[in-house]
């Protein structure tokens, strides 16, 4: 049951991302390298879903993980 909390604490983070990755991103796909450029770059759609779509992954993937890890404990 320990290594399932410390599971959960360490991965919340990346689950927290990947929901502001999906709500907002062009801010998230900037984050951490906006110094570089001198103004906002300008996100084609197809961008914009493909960043979608792979949090959307991303999310089920986490899911499934922890789902899968939560009945093989109990």
């Amino acid at each position: 049951m320990f290594t399932f909390i410390i599971t959960f604490i360490l991965l919340s983070p990346i689950y927290l991302f990947l929901i502001l990755q999906l709500k907002y991103p062009e801010d998230t796909t900037l984050w951490g390298e906006r110094w570089m450029y001198s103004e906002d770059p300008e996100f084609s759609e197809e961008g914009i879903k493909y960043i979608k779509i792979r949090s959307m992954i991303g999310l089920a993937i986490l899911t499934l993980f922890y789902l899968i890890w939560f009945l093989k404990v109990l």
